[in-house]
């Protein structure tokens, strides 16, 4: 299954469920994306050719983040650019998420594991704006 957080026609996120299995090759985020999510399913045997990837320059306004739910359970809050909430998920074992723009927070709901990809060079306390969050009580899921 695959889930796109969406508000006001702007993917905020997608997120790629465990248990989503199709053949062959898919990408969920369009070419213009300055991280891209993709899945492959290929038969054993199946060879992809040996190759490297050019120089090529990019401009990056945004810090993706992907997060690879190796285990345990995530609640993680989806906020606006203004920093309002907007709705929650819950990740679980073999969920990835692919954060594109506006604001998140999580918290673990179990011990948890998570494995996060993102791109750098890392710009330190001033690559992010941290504000007050909700709480657990306050968070409404869209599932």
């Amino acid at each position: 299954m695959i889930e796109y957080i969406v508000q006001l026609d702007r993917t905020l996120a997608v997120l790629l469920r465990a248990g989503f299995h199709e053949d062959g090759i898919r990408f969920f985020t369009p070419g213009d994306f300055s991280q891209q999510l993709g899945y492959m399913n290929r038969p054993a045997g199946y060879v992809i050719p040996p190759h490297v990837h050019n120089p090529v320059r990019r401009e990056v306004q945004y810090t993706n983040e992907v997060l690879f739910i190796k285990s345990g359970r995530v609640r993680v809050d989806f906020y606006d650019d203004e920093q309002n909430y907007l709705e929650s998920r819950v990740l679980q074992q073999g969920d990835v998420l692919l954060l594109i723009v506006g604001g998140h927070g999580f918290e673990m709901l179990e011990k948890s594991e998570i494995i996060e990809v993102k791109q750098g060079p890392y710009a330190g306390e001033g690559d992010k704006t941290r504000f007050a969050g909700i709480t657990g009580d306050e968070a409404k899921f869209d599932e």
